[in-house]
């Protein structure tokens, strides 16, 4: 067999798995070795999902299938690669190495095994955005869940074991619920391949399709779940704040598998029907992402601290990615996905930034926090872990200047990544040639402008309050020791953002294309139905 450049879809899966498991021999006290080969992990995980990105964006868009063990397809477990699973496995990598940066100061000896978990994770992420298959999904779903467990109680701590298990309850609910749904799907379909899933779900015949939509509508409550759509992620701030911020800052993700599963599912299954959305329940989408923001946008303004401010936001995030899938437009699905990326980046700074500015409060700062202890945060117990690195100088000054571009981009302000993103998704709700009948608006899409902008001025407001708490209002100055390896992640991320903001042109070019393909399976049914055994294409080349 010739190796071709196709062979680096495998990569972000076994690179992180081999590499997870070699540290699980390696003593715990060697953490700077543990360390610096998770770093060097996640550094070649970007370079291969940035060559991926390259390969899959090719002559126009190119669908590159992998055949594990090389069975034809549909039978294959196979690894699907496309412009969309491969700008998911780019944002995973940017993600993951300013994280793994940032647990070197404290949080990779707070408990054993960090690096290893961190890898398990990764290797469940890049596989979900990967695979072509529902069981195979289930499996890597699992992986990722697995792994976010312990990482989720890693640091221990009462409020951190508490929302942990409760964590961990809720999320081995969602698996029975997958399992459930996967297998009624299979029982009426003969079928878990989803491009082979999306040629046979319209043949359906009436009497076995309740069942089959009974198993789908399953099916998406596990992935709403996940996704943490109102009544379903009640669970989320609570989890969010009480990890550790390296972990709070990759999980700034997972949320958005929930949102890429939805997204993909959808559109593959129903893509090409008249309204075909809404055998998937478009309506439920739409309506459950509004929903959501205004919870999420209550939640923020309630918030007494910065740790359940971001949580919420994490929440208004994903209720709009939501509604923006329900109104299956493609311009509004390109806007989205830059929205997606924009404030995917700044919670996972913000989560990190935190905690740095949390090293400089003292008792004056909670003054105006009236109701912080119905919110339990008083009972979170102080970490005394010995820190070690080196401090920078001018500390308040770069926390501020971090602080306030992240309340810039949470609340969408100009000029950076987050306003052209909802900017973006406004000029595509009110185009005429989208949404509407006859070149109307829907009173629908109103409220989404409506709340997409209140949204906005939440988050402007809950942060201003929470910037004028932290930093001006303390009567004695704290000067937080700021370690040069824990701002450093924190910066990388924002300047990410600014290169959002600076690139917004081609970027966006490429989410077009990216929604184009994803309104439009048939390129990725194809790829997937009809790509070739190695066996058969080695036979070919030696005619």
């Amino acid at each position: 067999m010739i190796l071709t450049s196709e062979h680096l879809i495998i990569v972000p899966i076994l690179a992180p798995f081999i590499v997870g498991v070699l540290l699980l021999f390696v003593e715990d006290s060697r953490r700077r070795f543990k360390a610096g080969v998770s770093i060097f992990t996640a550094a070649t995980l970007l370079f291969v999902s940035i060559e991926l990105l390259k390969i899959s964006h090719a002559d126009g868009g190119r669908v590159i299938v992998y055949l594990l063990g090389d069975w034809p397809s549909p039978f294959a477990i196979n690894l699907v690669l496309d412009r969309l699973s491969a700008m998911m496995l780019v944002l995973t990598s940017v993600l993951a190495i300013p994280s793994l940066i940032f647990s070197l100061g404290r949080w990779q000896k707070a408990g054993l095994h960090f690096n290893a978990l961190f890898m398990f994770l990764l290797m469940g992420l890049n596989g979900a955005f990967l695979t072509g298959d529902l069981f195979n999904l289930f499996v890597f779903f699992e992986v990722m869940l697995a792994a976010s467990y312990g990482l989720a109680l890693h640091g221990s701590g009462m409020l951190r074991v508490k929302a942990g298990l409760h964590y961990i309850a809720i999320n081995l609910t969602a698996s029975l619920l997958f399992l459930i749904g996967v297998s009624l799907i299979y029982g009426v379909t003969g079928t878990l391949n989803m491009a082979d899933l999306a040629i046979r779900i319209p043949q359906i015949i009436e009497d076995n399709r309740i069942l089959l939509e009974t198993g789908i509508a399953i099916l998406g409550v596990a992935f709403l779940i996940k996704a943490g759509m109102w009544p379903l992620g009640f669970w989320l701030p609570t989890t969010y704040t009480s990890a550790s911020a390296p972990v709070a800052a990759i999980f700034a993700i997972m949320s958005k598998v929930g949102i890429y599963i939805l997204l993909r599912l959808s559109l593959l299954f129903y893509g090409e029907e008249q309204d075909g959305l809404d055998g998937f329940g478009s309506q439920l989408l739409l309506y459950g992402g509004l929903i959501t923001i205004i919870f999420g946008s209550i939640g923020v303004l309630a918030s007494q601290s910065l740790g359940r401010l971001a949580g919420y936001s994490v929440l208004v995030s994903s209720g709009t990615l939501l509604a923006a899938t329900g109104l299956t437009q493609i311009d509004i699905t390109a806007s989205a996905l830059f929205y997606l990326v924009s404030s995917t980046l700044t919670i996972s700074a913000f989560f990190m930034l935190i905690e740095l500015v949390e090293k400089g409060q003292n008792a004056f700062t909670s003054v105006l926090a009236v109701t912080m202890e119905a919110f339990g945060e008083s009972e979170e117990e102080e970490e005394d872990e010995e820190i070690v690195g080196v401090a920078i100088p001018g500390a308040i000054a770069i926390l501020g200047i971090s602080f306030a571009a992240c309340s810039i981009l949470l609340a969408g302000l100009p000029p950076l990544s987050g306003f052209i993103a909802k900017f973006a998704i406004l000029t595509a709700i009110i185009n005429p040639e989208g949404l509407g009948q006859g070149g109307t608006i829907s009173s629908t899409s109103w409220w989404f402008i409506a709340l997409l902008i209140l949204s906005g001025l939440s988050a402007l407001i809950a942060l201003v309050r929470a910037g004028i708490r932290t930093f001006w209002a303390p009567i004695t100055a704290l000067v937080p020791r700021v370690l040069l390896t824990e701002i450093v992640p924190v910066i990388l991320l924002l300047l990410m953002a600014l290169v959002l903001t600076i690139q917004a042109g081609p970027i966006m070019g490429f989410m077009e294309a990216t929604a184009v393909s994803l309104h439009n399976p048939s390129a990725y049914i194809e790829g997937v139905l009809e790509a070739p055994q190695a066996t058969s294409w080695q036979a070919e080349q030696d005619k």
